[in-house]
């Protein structure tokens, strides 16, 4: 199969069948609207794109359309496209001179106009300034940006980098935007999700622990935030990066930890919980302090069983949608679903997701079987499949 060089690798949905307005302004930021652009382009973004005077002297609308695929607007036109019905605008990187003067209401510009009608409109606008520190500091600029947010418009500021207020990074930027858009849908809502591995120290330097990446945990908590839910990582340890954009993730390395901080958060309002971490069986029964001496012979650590957190939180969550996950190695399918079931039973679940050690990392096997409380199952094919099965079930509120 052949590939074009504007061709994107899909990465998710949560733009797809959106009619997106893309503003670029002035300013040697509008430099990262390439990345901005195809990165839209992967969550599925229909776009159409505004340049102002100023950015075109920055960079090419050919790039710019290379990049979006779309129609570029350089100037007036007798179409006025960018007055149509738009689903969110996003201005990156956006002037002080452009957020000022939509602010007071100025109509210098086909991308002014347009952001005009969608104040009408109430429509979801995210502006990305990117400026001077001086600028960026004159309280003026915090006065425009504080006035800005009251009329509902979501303002992104970058890292103060070299003396300058930088553009966010453009994916930060296409998942903050993703979920400004979703957060005023129906049926938002409140998420806890537990990922990562565990461990368990046998003294101040060694411990144990079970293998887990976070992959899972993050894209499922990824997902989430950016269908406009509010989400809750607990971490423990993992091997992948995590996305900066998450708004909270609490690091809670030891079971236990990761049990009190899951007590904690079942006192707010939480209506939503994801158990993706591997929460060790066992743990040491006595760690000891400072470090064991090395080459003293055998060493004999005791193991004792450590809390089930899906069955300590049954009671206190009850009424919440909760998902689990069960991994078994050496067994048939339907035993797979038989233990996933009788997990569902045990502690009160909504869901669990179950999968096979050995099916791991394999394309020809199934990413997990997804069990309901009536015993039914339904195959996962991939990570996407996962994704949009678990959201589907928190936004019914099974």
């Amino acid at each position: 199969m052949s590939v074009r060089d504007t061709d994107v690798e899909r990465k998710g949905s949560s733009l797809s069948g959106k009619r997106i307005l893309v503003g670029v302004t002035g300013g040697i930021a509008a430099v990262d609207t390439v990345r901005l652009l195809r990165e839209m382009r992967r969550h599925g973004a229909e776009m159409l794109v505004i340049m102002t005077e100023s950015a075109q002297r920055v960079i090419t609308p050919l790039a710019v359309e290379w990049a979006s695929q779309c129609q570029v607007i350089t100037d007036w036109d007798g179409d006025m496209k960018q007055l149509e019905d738009v689903d969110a605008i996003l201005v990156a990187p956006a002037t002080r001179n452009t957020v000022a003067a939509h602010l007071h209401g100025m109509q210098q510009g086909p991308l002014l106009m347009a952001l005009s009608a969608a104040r009408s409109r109430e429509t979801h606008v995210l502006m990305v300034p990117s400026m001077h520190a001086d600028l960026a500091d004159d309280p003026i600029t915090d006065d425009i940006v504080e006035r800005l947010r009251e009329e509902g418009i979501d303002v992104m500021w970058g890292d103060l980098e070299e003396g300058k207020r930088k553009t966010p990074d453009h994916k930060h930027i296409v998942a903050r935007f993703a979920h400004g858009i979703h957060s005023k849908s129906v049926n938002r809502k409140n998420v806890v999700v537990t990922l990562g591995g565990t461990y368990s120290p046998i003294d101040d330097v060694r411990g144990i622990q079970n293998t887990s990446s976070g992959n899972t945990g993050y894209a499922i908590a990824d997902d989430l935030y950016r269908y406009g839910h509010d989400v809750t990582c607990v971490v423990g340890t993992t091997s992948v990066e995590q996305p900066s954009w998450l708004p909270l993730c609490i690091q809670a390395k030891q079971p236990d930890n990761m049990l009190a901080e899951l007590k904690a958060l079942a006192n707010d309002d939480i209506q939503a919980w994801v158990h993706t971490a591997a929460v060790l069986d066992y743990v040491v029964d006595s760690p000891a302090e400072g470090k064991l001496a090395s080459q003293q012979g055998p060493l004999e650590v005791q193991l004792v069983e450590g809390p089930k957190h899906i069955q300590e939180l049954k009671e206190k969550v009850s009424g919440s949608t909760r998902i689990g996950f069960k991994l078994e190695t050496g067994i048939k399918q339907r035993d797979l679903i038989h233990r996933a079931a009788a997990q569902i039973e045990l502690s009160g679940m909504t869901a669990v997701v179950a999968n096979r050690l050995e099916d791991i990392g394999d394309p020809s096997k199934p990413r997990g079987y997804l069990v309901d409380k009536q015993g039914s199952h339904f195959v996962l094919e991939n990570q996407f499949e996962l994704c949009d099965a678990l959201r589907t079930i928190i936004e019914r509120g099974d």
